[in-house]
This record gives C-alpha cells, structure tokens and sequence, in this order.
C-alpha cells in the first residue's frame, strides 16, 4: 500500500482535519464542474469526445491541485499501471456481474433473450467514463480525504453511505436499493481503491459490472435503460423485490449484495495484511 504523507494543506497540525473536509469539497466541487459541464453545448455528433476530453480534464486538474496543495506527486493516478490495473478490473467486476446473474437464474428470478446491439462502442466509452468519473469522486476525493480527516474506518462508511444516497435520484430508486448500492458498490471499490492506493482497479470494476449488467445482459442499471444490449433481461412475474432487485434493478437484488460484499471483504483483508504495521490509519492508501 502506498504512504503518500501528508503535506501542504493536509500537514499534520492545528485545524488539520478541517483542512482536509474544505481541501475535499473544494476538489469535489472543481472535479464535478469539469466532468458535469453543463455549460458545454456540443453537437451529438461529438458528445462522446467532449465526455472523453472533460473526464481527462477533471484527471488532469486533480493531479496539478495534488501537485500544488498537498505538495506530493499524484501516485494514486501514476499512469504506468493504469493498462493492467484497469484490464484486471475490468476481468472482476465482469466476473462478478456474471455471477450474480447466474445466480439469479439459478433462483429462476429472471428471464434472459437474445437482444439487439448496435451501439456497443458508445456503450463501452459510457461505462468507462462512469468508471473514472464515479471513482475521482467517491474514492479518491471524498474517501481518500477523509481518511485523512476522521480515519480509514469512518471514511469508509460516510463515503458508502454517500455512494448510495446519490443513487436516490436515480428512477425507481428506494431505500433499500440504495442501502444495496452501500453495500455492494460502496465498500467494495473503496477497497479495491485501498489495495495498492491507486484507483485504476476500481475504476475497471466499476465499469465492467455496469457494463455486463446493462449493455451486455440488458438489465437495469441502478433504475436506468439501455436502448441496445446483447441479451435481454427482466425479472419474472411474481419475483419479489428483494431477490431480483425489483424495477431498480439487479443491483438491489439479495445476490449482488452478497457476491459485492464477500469481495468487500476479500478485497480489504488482502489491503489490510499489506498495510505497514506503523501507519496510522488516517494515512493509509
């Protein structure tokens, strides 16, 4: 795991965990600007490369604040590992899509069919950009920084809990889904974030499970459509809620929540066992 020390505006001292919730906010609020413009007005034609263009500029602003404010080289986004970092991502959370769906099959819970797909590229460079846009957030502005306010611990439950309420706004949303993406999603990529202290693998779990849950399977994503997909997919008649994931989706289904949890706990035992003995755990990563 990584030590990245702490200096700058997160040097150890009076107010310091203030600095570092201001210091979040300020880089959550710079970073959304960018990867949410909704000042930019492009033609369609060139929408996907104004995603791809934005999402590089949020990246490129993050590492010039780290390089400024906290005084450090941004190792948590070193670009030499993105390629296999990234690809082993991508393999896990795939391979964990496919099992939760396999498993709702197993429990007769869905229907699959032979779809229509088309669009795949788009799909793909959607489900990648949701990856690295998703992850500077929530991972490496919001969870690394308050780790450094209020502790590994803590962070890791504001940070899920935060995670999840954000997909309240999303259709079909409800409690329990968002508890579910709490669960699943929100501990699990921060601990994948906390194995070696660089985002890349979360970003390429991230991508894939959505991916291969609604591109590929043709199943809802956290309560959203995809006009084209492989296969498609929906719950039988008369699943209840809690074991196929309802109208939100297999991401609110009993299945994912178990299958995202033990990887949770896969995950954060192996960062564990490779965190240095004499690293408090507001440094950690």
């Amino acid at each position: 795991m990584i030590d990245m020390g702490d200096a700058g505006v997160l040097a150890p001292g009076r107010f310091r965990a203030v600095r570092a919730i201001v210091w979040m906010v300020l880089l959550f609020g710079v970073a959304s600007f960018l990867l949410f413009p909704g000042w930019l007005r492009v033609p369609a034609l060139y929408r996907d490369m104004a995603r791809v263009v934005t999402t590089i500029l949020a990246y490129a602003a993050y590492a010039v604040a780290v390089h400024r404010g906290e005084r450090r080289g941004p190792v948590e986004i070193a670009p030499r590992p993105l390629l296999p970092e990234l690809a082993a991502g991508l393999a896990i959370g795939a391979g964990m899509f496919a099992l939760v769906f396999a498993i709702l099959r197993f429990a007769g819970a869905y229907t699959i069919a032979a779809g229509v797909w088309n669009d795949w590229p788009s799909d793909l460079l959607d489900a990648l950009r949701t990856g690295f846009a998703e992850e500077l957030l929530l991972r490496l502005i919001v969870f690394r920084l308050l780790m450094r306010a209020v502790g590994m611990w803590p962070a890791l439950t504001l940070s899920a809990l935060l995670f999840g309420a954000l997909h309240l706004a999303n259709p079909h949303a409800s409690y329990v889904a968002a508890v579910a993406i709490v669960v699943e999603a929100g501990l699990m990529l921060a601990a994948f974030y906390l194995l070696n202290g660089r985002i890349w693998m979360a970003v390429g779990v991230h991508a894939a499970w959505n991916f291969v849950q609604g591109p590929v399977f043709g199943a809802r994503v956290s309560g959203g459509t995809d006009a084209g997909s492989a296969f498609v997919s929906a719950p039988v008649a008369g699943t209840p809620d809690w074991l196929s994931g309802g109208a939100f989706g297999p991401e609110a289904s009993l299945p994912a929540v178990i299958v995202g949890f033990a990887v949770f706990v896969v995950v954060l035992r192996a960062a564990l066992s490779r965190r240095p003995r004499d690293q408090g755990a507001g440094r950690s990563a």
